[in-house]
């Protein structure tokens, strides 16, 4: 919010309290919006994107395809539906994580907007923690704090910029096939973009599967070759100048801290293991990063 404020007043010069006002204002618009018309939408979309899947298998053709033939015999074989719904009792404890996660947001944002609001007096004021006589742990307790706004923050907020961008081009792809329910699969592509590497493959399968059972395997390779291409322009052109020198670690690396931060964090882990793994490796000067903290907020 700070960068986006500052990005604003280059071009207008409007009182950071009365900007944040606006700003934090549109905010909560948006959200309503979202929730009244947009949620809704999703709901609806989702359970026919999910239930126009299941018709087209309990309903197979007879002239259907050998590949379509072993899909439906390997789903009778495995008790597809009991499968699904386990899944679904899995999906509903992480919408009880979403909801915790909803809450903690939320009391972020209300912070934020306070912050906002008195950004020059809470300035002035934490500087006096390091000039008191325990001068010296808050300046320690400064250090790592710099440190992980540095990384953790600006790591996950070029992630955040980066899954945004590959799913807008993913889902004008989709789009320009004929694909339906588009809004339940761009929240799909969003997510699993937000998972480093792994994330574009792990969405093949649930787009490969749909497009199946739409188009054929002609949906699929022309799904297949979507991905590669939004991959290689993340990969070529996004990361080098988002992500620069912050998160240029091996792919081995990076799938072993994905495998690591799912076994403490949870799903959430596969989100923000790297930006923490990244903020390890600067503490511990193995890899430094470039200081981009801005000048605003410098209590030193």
């Amino acid at each position: 919010m700070i960068h986006l404020v500052q990005i604003i007043q280059r071009f207008v010069r409007i009182p950071t309290g009365i900007l944040a006002i606006m700003i934090y204002t549109l905010i909560v618009y948006l959200i309503y919006l979202a929730f009244t018309k947009y949620i809704p939408m999703l709901i609806h979309q989702t359970f026919d994107m999910i239930q126009s899947v299941i018709d087209f298998y309990e309903h197979q053709p007879k002239d259907a395809d050998p590949v379509l033939q072993y899909i439906h015999n390997y789903i009778e074989r495995n008790d597809f539906f009991e499968q699904l719904q386990n899944g679904a009792s899995i999906a509903l404890g992480y919408l009880q994580d979403i909801g915790k996660m909803a809450v903690a947001f939320a009391m972020s944002f209300i912070l934020s907007f306070f912050f906002m609001i008195e950004k020059q007096k809470t300035i002035l004021f934490s500087r006096l923690f390091l000039k008191s006589e325990f001068s010296w742990f808050f300046q320690d307790l400064y250090y790592f704090a710099d440190k992980f706004v540095n990384t953790f923050g600006l790591v996950l907020e070029a992630q955040f910029i980066i899954a945004l961008l590959n799913t807008l081009l993913t889902t004008i792809a989709l789009a320009a096939f004929g694909f339906h329910q588009l809004l339940s699969l761009a929240i799909m592509i969003f997510i699993l973009s937000l998972i480093p590497v792994a994330g574009v493959i792990i969405s093949c399968i649930p787009l490969s599967f749909i497009a199946y059972s739409q188009g054929g395997i002609r949906d699929v390779v022309y799904i297949l070759m979507t991905i590669l291409v939004v991959h290689l322009i993340e990969s070529y052109v996004l990361n080098p100048k988002l992500m620069s020198s912050k998160t240029d670690l091996p792919i081995f690396y990076t799938f072993v801290v994905l495998l690591v931060s799912e076994r403490f964090f949870g799903v959430w882990g596969l989100i923000v293991g790297i930006p923490i793994f990244t903020f390890f490796l600067d503490v511990l000067k193995v890899k430094k990063i470039p200081n981009h903290s801005p000048r605003e907020i410098d209590i030193l």
